[in-house]
């Protein structure tokens, strides 16, 4: 498990903003994948996607990183921020859009 979560942390290093699913942006393959996507889609940032669907150990290596059971995983600034349930209440309550601005104002000043 150590080779995967290696991975997976130097994945999670190199994107200011990645979502772990299934299937992929353009053809996300499960409902919860599809409204993380549409989330950050509406907010209009940049963000990569791996899908866990590709790989057995990568699927259940990144909920032992994360200690989350479920997918769609997604970190910003190499913090997890959740899954589709609390990507959803931190979108209403605008939270998730504070939490990306505040990452990126912090990326432009260092």
């Amino acid at each position: 498990m150590n080779e995967i979560h290696s991975f997976l942390k130097s994945e999670i290093q190199k994107h200011h903003i990645i979502l772990f699913m299934k299937g992929s942006a353009q053809f996300p393959q499960c409902g919860f994948s599809q409204q993380a996507v549409q989330i950050l889609q509406h907010l209009e940032v940049n963000f990569h996607t791996i899908n866990v669907l590709e790989n057995d150990d990568i699927r259940e290596g990144i909920k032992s990183y994360s200690q989350w059971p479920t997918i769609p995983q997604l970190y910003i600034n190499q913090e997890f921020i959740g899954g589709c349930d609390i990507m959803k209440e931190m979108f209403v309550s605008g939270e998730l859009q504070q939490v990306i601005t505040q990452n990126a104002t912090d990326e432009e000043n260092t």
